[in-house]
């Protein structure tokens, strides 16, 4: 039944949709409309993000971040969270294939306490992190793009439940700006 919905639907989809691809957030209405509808679905087949990202074969923070419409659907991932959530619309599907994410935050999700608390351990150890990456890989950054993240837990020395977060980011070298390596010609020429 599932390669019968890809199979039918996909290349309408694709006519429909390629004239006319779209910003996710240019309707935030109908984003959090489609995100409510995505995760009742998660709720109705009783999968945790782990359970999801095994099925898909992605992280959980990946999982998490397609459902609230912060990623891009690809299509062979779209079969199998279709198989995964039997209860998701074709057009939700559809939308979440299509649509280019805004990949932003609304400025309140930040006085959300977890999302507080993890911001300040990354601002509090940020010099330090800059550090160590600097010594350890040289002048650069941590891509967020080439970048996967895992969240998890794993128990203390003293029993209690402790929250693993992993940032796993290609490293992208600083470059010197040479006038021979630019391939694009000089505004002042």
């Amino acid at each position: 039944m599932l390669s019968t919905w890809s199979h039918a639907v996909r290349p309408l989809v694709a006519r429909r949709i390629s004239a006319v691809r779209r910003y996710s957030s240019v309707n935030s209405a109908a984003l959090a409309e489609r995100v409510q509808r995505v995760l009742t679905a998660k709720t109705e087949s009783g999968l945790t993000y782990d359970d999801l990202a095994g099925k898909l074969g992605v992280t959980n923070t990946y999982a998490a971040q397609l459902l609230l419409g912060q990623a891009k659907l690809k299509p062979d991932t779209a079969e199998k969270l279709k198989a995964a959530l039997p209860s998701i619309s074709a057009l939700d599907l559809q939308a979440m294939q299509y649509e280019f994410p805004m990949r932003t935050f609304d400025d309140d999700l930040q006085k959300e306490p977890n999302v507080y608390r993890t911001y300040e351990a990354i601002m509090h150890n940020g010099e330090g992190i800059k550090a160590i990456i600097n010594e350890q890989c040289g002048d650069g950054i941590m891509s967020a793009i080439d970048f996967y993240l895992d969240v998890g837990t794993t128990t203390g020395k003293h029993g209690e439940k402790r929250v693993v977060i992993t940032f796993n980011g290609k490293f992208l070298p600083f470059i010197e700006q040479t006038s021979d390596d630019n391939g694009a010609k000089s505004p002042r020429d």
